[in-house]
């Protein structure tokens, strides 16, 4: 057999292309018909965003969206793909659009609030779920933290059993959700009561005597949000095994990393929060313990983790149906549960302490200071708490009291004393979580992450072992700053100016105090001696 021979001229450009290797997370959501809730709010969005940028061969995606302030869930969507993180998309890919079908409904309502119609549509089609939706309102009433982070997801598996394409199942929970023990493995424990009981029980009673007995109910928990997210669990513990469901479990989500743009950040809840109202300098004590690790994630690490273990959970259900499961070469380990649960953390494999945050926010934020600063910083983190009581009242509550006042004199609109209140309920909500510290296992977020191809790496990286945090930082402050301060990074100049005039005043006002104190203990020195 005679090998035929190519001469140079003879080699064409796709001769010297090499073939992209191919992607099993891409090639798992191909065709796919995904199911998304809580689309509207941070991780919702991201998530369909990044499926339909990365995995552009998926078929639908479904949204759950209800009626809000005389908006229409079809007016609410097109407000939504007008955000930042939309651009790209909206730029190269302005079909997208039709792969979007939203569906009316309400997770605070029995049966997500679905007509039969979109029910059977949804059962019909849909072969991947994907559920954010929760209240994240860590003083949300216990009657409606239940109803939507209990009632919904015994309500979604009910309709996933009948789904007979389902793939994937994938409930977002919390790291904190088992957050009265101080070792949190990757396994589904045991509630203190079973999500029916629950539900049994809120609906039995009025807000009233509910709230009367919320202390009681959740006991060694926090607040009504980490204690329906365990409960949640149990109900997918019990009621979920027969699905291929798997339990995703992030820590404090922060802004993204990369994509779909650096330093993305839309809410200022929690640990943003905290920062963002510390560089402003309206937050100056914290209560903290400022050596424990701070569990922070960023946001688009945890919406790709999110993808990889949707086909993860997908593929050990193919391999328990070949029986394969308990075949090493096939499984690198097996799950401690029927269910899977990924603690997605950051302490294991790249620890940062809260001392340390604090170091790289004071870092970057100085490099680009905000004309919205209100005073020069002065925040700092006191784990006593005394100590921290007494500088809430001199450094928030007294100057509030004193500025209200002198706006009443001009006849202006006070507002300063009511601000403070806020802030200080915010930061108080946040001190189990700053004043605690957790150990986490990851072990199979780590071994998920050893099992995907390299190509899959690239496109869904949520290794947070090779994270730089002080690379990230410099981004994230920079997203604080656009996306929540709404100050564009061209008015750094500005910001620079009003910067150094707040120093000089702050520490004017800080010499003429402590002079003035000085004076005050002579005074009554001279009277007694």
């Amino acid at each position: 057999m005679e090998v035929e021979e190519r001469e140079g001229q003879d080699i064409t450009a796709s001769d010297m292309i090499v073939p992209e290797e191919d992607s099993d997370i891409k090639a798992f959501f191909a065709h796919s018909s995904v199911f998304i809730t809580g689309v509207t709010g941070f991780l919702g969005k991201l998530a369909m965003e990044k499926l339909l940028w990365t995995c552009n061969d998926v078929n639908k995606i479904f949204v759950l969206i209800r009626n809000k302030k005389d908006k229409s869930p079809e007016d609410r969507l097109e407000e939504l793909l007008n955000e930042p993180i939309f651009e790209r998309l909206n730029r190269t890919s302005p079909d997208y659009k039709e792969k979007i079908h939203v569906i009316n409904g309400d997770i605070s309502l029995p049966g997500l609030g679905l007509d039969l119609a979109d029910e059977a549509m949804l059962i019909a089609e849909v072969d991947c779920i994907m559920h954010f939706a929760a209240t994240v309102k860590f003083d949300e009433t216990l009657k409606s933290a239940t109803y939507i982070n209990v009632r919904a997801v015994r309500d979604l598996i009910e309709m996933a059993k009948q789904m007979k394409k389902l793939k994937a199942f994938l409930n977002v929970s919390t790291a904190f959700s088992n957050c009265n023990r101080k070792e949190i493995d990757e396994v589904l424990y045991e509630a203190p009561i079973t999500g029916e009981k629950l539900l049994t029980l809120v609906e039995c009673l009025d807000e009233d005597q509910l709230n009367d007995i919320t202390k009681t109910i959740i006991k060694d928990f926090p607040n009504t949000y980490v204690f329906t997210k365990c409960v949640a669990e149990d109900l997918i513990k019990t009621e979920g095994q027969s699905l291929p469901i798997a339990l995703f479990r992030p820590s404090i989500v922060i802004a993204t990393v990369r994509e779909p743009v650096s330093g993305y950040i839309d809410n200022i809840y929690g640990a943003t929060g905290a920062l963002v109202c510390a560089a402003i300098g309206v937050l100056r004590s914290l209560h903290c313990k400022k050596d424990y690790k701070a569990e922070l994630v960023p946001a688009d690490y945890v919406i790709n983790g999110c993808l990889a273990a949707m086909w993860d959970v997908a593929t050990i259900r193919t391999l328990n149906d070949n029986n394969e499961l308990h075949n090493k070469e096939s499984r690198e380990s097996k799950f401690h549960s029927d269910v899977p649960v990924y603690n997605y953390v950051s302490s294991p494999e790249n620890p940062l302490t809260w001392n340390e945050v604090q170091s790289l926010t004071i870092k970057h934020s100085r490099e680009v200071p905000s004309e919205k600063i209100v005073w020069h910083y002065m925040f700092k983190m006191r784990s006593n708490y005394v100590e921290h009581n007494i500088a809430v009242f001199f450094l928030h509550t007294l100057p509030a009291y004193i500025i209200d006042f002198v706006l009443m004199c001009l006849r202006r609109r006070t507002s300063v004393v009511k601000s403070y209140k806020k802030i200080n309920k915010f930061a108080n909500v946040l001190t189990h979580f700053t004043m605690n510290e957790w150990k986490f296992r990851n072990e199979n977020v780590k071994s998920l992450w050893k099992r995907m191809k390299k190509n899959d790496k690239e496109h869904f990286d949520f290794n947070i072992a090779t994270l730089n945090w002080d690379f990230y930082f410099h981004t994230y402050i920079r997203g604080a700053r656009v996306y929540l301060l709404k100050d564009p990074l061209d008015t750094i100049p500005q910001g620079t100016r009003r910067y150094y005039k707040l120093m000089i005043a702050h520490y004017f006002l800080l010499t003429a105090f402590w002079l003035l104190f000085v004076k005050f203990i002579f005074l009554i020195l001279k009277l007694f001696l």
